[in-house]
């Protein structure tokens, strides 16, 4: 049986899933993986039976012992839980007592939707297991921000009762393929400038000045920002008061519409990338659209951050459209070549699963592609904050 004993169990829970890892931060190496899905619902061959994340849990530790990890026998180090909204003042992961559970339940408001399910899979992971629990936000990376970047342009006491600001997400992402930009290039992560464009079906740009956070694009919550497979990103916030005057929407229809119904799947009837290129290369015009309009705001955004660092070294490419589109990443720095930004047809189309320069020789600015893992970042970040703990 593998010994777990070095390794951290990852969380990623939501409101009626359980995503895990078990994960040795030193190697890297995945010892195993799996989902519970359907949690409290009806049906499912993962879900049925399942009625609560306690459950759950249970669910989890039977499949890794039949994944040959018997963890009465070897135990693990510690379990590292992805918390989606730290709020403005969780800007490192911290070990999980009683309070810090409370501080996560008091930001609810601010993450509906994800808040809950952490907090769930936290309490319920803490009845299992008698080690050490660690909390790693998603928007910690970005507490980084300046004054300038993070403040919205509203009445202060909206701003510091309410707690309205830009926040920033997947943070985690960021912070891990910044670093591994610096580890490919062999470069100092001090010694330069980058914006790193995270590109899933939830998708954001952030710029980092010498590996700290100097501006994100997505805000309050995930809705602000670039086009993504079902968020709008920027629209005009008077879209609110104008729909629901014109049309007679509620403000939850309104948020849902943005959130569940824009993006790539308002303009194109589908959220998936990889479905709106076929679709765009049969001569369909709404995914022709709507690969422009995803294109230009990603443009949009590397323009902007490079004005906002001063200048810009590194371009990297991540997550699951980023990794795996050449088209798009050619078609992002096609106009931006007087920035220093292009890319070597060969290198960007070759496939490949590892970090990879896909920049010609020698251009002003180094483009890269980063395979993100979030999960070995938690782990690691678990794994660093008790070996500080014991020191």
């Amino acid at each position: 049986m593998t010994d777990a004993r070095d390794a951290v169990l990852v969380l990623n829970a939501g409101s009626s899933s359980l995503k895990y890892q078990v994960v040795v931060p030193g190697t890297a190496e995945v010892l195993a993986k799996g989902l519970v899905e359907r949690i409290g619902e009806d049906g499912g061959p993962d879900g049925a039976g399942v009625p609560d994340h306690g459950a759950a849990m249970s669910v989890v530790t039977d499949q890794l012992a039949d994944a040959g990890l018997d963890l009465g026998r070897t135990g693990l180090r510690a379990v590292g839980h992805r918390v989606v909204h730290g709020g403005p003042d969780f800007s490192d992961p911290v070990l999980v007592d009683d309070a810090v559970v409370a501080d996560i339940r008091d930001l609810v408001p601010l993450a509906p939707l994800h808040n809950p399910g952490a907090l769930a899979g936290i309490e319920a992971a803490r009845a299992a297991f008698d080690i050490p629990q660690v909390a790693v936000f998603d928007t910690a990376f970005f507490t980084s921000l300046p004054p300038a970047a993070s403040t919205y342009a509203l009445p202060e006491d909206i701003r510091t009762q309410h707690r309205v600001r830009r926040y920033g997400f997947h943070g985690t992402s960021h912070r891990y393929v910044s670093r591994a930009a610096a580890d490919l290039l062999g470069r100092p992560l001090e010694s330069f400038q980058q914006v790193v464009l995270h590109l899933g079906n939830g998708c954001s740009a952030s710029a980092i000045a010498g590996g700290v956070a100097a501006d994100t694009s997505m805000g309050l919550t995930p809705l602000e920002g670039l086009v993504m497979g079902t968020r709008s990103g920027d629209v005009d916030p008077a879209v609110f008061t104008f729909l629901h005057e014109q049309v007679g929407m509620s403000v939850a229809e309104i948020d849902t519409m943005l959130n569940k119904r824009s993006g790539l799947k308002g303009l194109a009837g589908v959220n998936d990338f990889r479905e709106v290129l076929a679709r765009a290369d049969a001569g369909d015009g709404d995914a022709r659209l709507a690969f422009d309009v995803y294109v230009h705001r990603l443009r949009h955004y590397v323009g902007a951050y490079t004005a906002v660092l001063g200048g810009l070294d590194v371009l990297v490419f991540t997550a699951g459209v980023g990794e795996n589109a050449p088209r798009l990443r050619a078609a992002v720095v096609e106009t931006l070549g007087r920035l220093g930004l292009s890319v070597d047809p060969e290198r960007n189309e070759a496939p490949s699963h590892e970090a990879r320069v896909v920049s010609p020789d020698g251009s002003p600015v180094t483009v890269l592609v980063v395979p993100t893992n979030e999960e070995l970042e938690i782990a690691r970040q678990t794994a660093t904050l008790l070996d500080t703990r014991h020191d």
